[in-house]
């Protein structure tokens, strides 16, 4: 039986690249969010967040939850990887300095990128 769980390590991982990207320490970013500091660092340390906070945090970066779920005892060998743009399209919409016109440019721009890397090969 499949047993599906947050990974706290990519959770993590994204937060630590918004915290990155906007400048701001661990304490500001929890601010911002709306959590305590001590979660931020307990997911640092690989523990789990409770349902209440991680439904804050997801929502916080405008992904999907099922993005940050792991499903421990199931075969993902035959699954295919999501499409590039399924990945990137919460993250550019969930940048406040693009306008609507702006994400769907760089959703093009990117998508046939994608399309012209993969004739070549």
């Amino acid at each position: 039986m499949t047993k599906t769980t947050v990974d706290s390590q990519r959770l993590y991982a994204t937060l630590e690249a918004a915290k990155n990207e906007q400048g701001m320490s661990w304490r500001e970013l929890a601010k911002e969010i709306g959590v305590s500091p001590s979660l931020l660092s307990r997911l640092g340390n690989g523990l789990k967040p409770d349902a209440n906070s991680f439904a804050t945090l997801v929502d916080w970066l405008r992904m999907p939850a099922e993005t940050f779920f792991d499903h421990e005892g199931e075969d993902t060998s035959g699954l295919r990887e999501p499409q590039l743009m399924t990945k990137l399209a919460p993250l550019l919409r969930a940048e406040k300095s693009l306008t609507p016109e702006d994400v769907e440019y760089l959703e093009k721009v990117i998508s046939a990128t994608v399309a012209h890397v993969k004739s070549r090969g």
